[in-house]
């Protein structure tokens, strides 16, 4: 089976946890993808939900598969985020932001009563931080934010090599806010929880792919099956 084949076997177990009615966050990534695909399967025969995506990919998606799609402007609360992750620990702490939208995923899931993250299961690691952990930045000040995050990763222990992440042609890449990402390289986290906090105190950093008590349940598709872990 291929690892795309295992991505859809997670999305469609995610599946069962929607309900009619329900308004959902649309995560981002190749994962959340299928997610989106599958959902609209469901939509077209009936299901009745509305979907807040949380990129504009997901947005492009959503709309192609004819799903009903509102903003947070609009809906009060959601009751289910379904989005992929880079990592997730047995915690359920996760790292997000390889595909660059983690501070639209952000705001989704912690708007949501749940989120149930799906992947494929070499997702699931001992300790967060083999997946270089994305930080979204304000591009002014720079290398004073990077400064401050080193200080931040040293008071837990940490170290490695920070990226500032470049497209195809060697320009920045560009958030859907405006913002650039810093890639860092650290191997592992000692303690996530605790690098988070210090993280969002930096006045230069927007947000961070630490994902910590936000996801509820996880769906890991592998070779054997699906395995369905649910938060401690």
């Amino acid at each position: 089976m291929t690892m795309d084949e295992l991505k859809r076997q997670a999305a469609a177990r995610a599946l069962e946890e929607v309900s009619d009615g329900m308004k959902l966050g649309l995560g981002t990534g190749s994962t959340a993808k299928h997610f989106v695909e599958l959902l609209g399967v469901r939509v077209r025969s009936g299901l009745n939900v509305i979907g807040v995506p949380t990129s504009e990919a997901t947005r492009a998606d959503a709309e192609r598969c004819g799903i009903k799609l509102g903003t947070l402007d609009d809906l009060d609360r959601l009751d289910l985020t379904v989005d992929g992750a880079d990592e997730v620990d047995p915690a359920l702490n996760l790292i997000k932001g390889g595909g660059g939208a983690l501070l639209r995923e952000k705001i989704v899931a912690a708007a949501s009563d749940r989120m149930v993250v799906i992947a494929d299961e070499t997702k699931w690691v001992a300790a967060l931080g083999r997946f270089p952990l994305p930080v979204e930045v304000i591009p002014f000040g720079l290398a004073a934010t990077q400064r401050a995050m080193a200080q931040a990763f040293a008071q837990v222990g940490a170290s490695g090599q920070m990226v500032v992440r470049k497209r195809h042609d060697g320009h920045a890449f560009v958030t859907d806010g405006g913002h650039w990402i810093v890639d860092t390289h650290l191997g592992v986290i000692p303690d996530a929880p605790h690098l988070a906090g210090l993280l969002t105190s930096i006045p230069g950093v927007v947000e961070h792919g630490l994902f910590i008590g936000l996801a509820s349940l996880a769906i890991l598709a592998g070779p054997q099956g699906i395995r369905v872990v649910e938060r401690p």
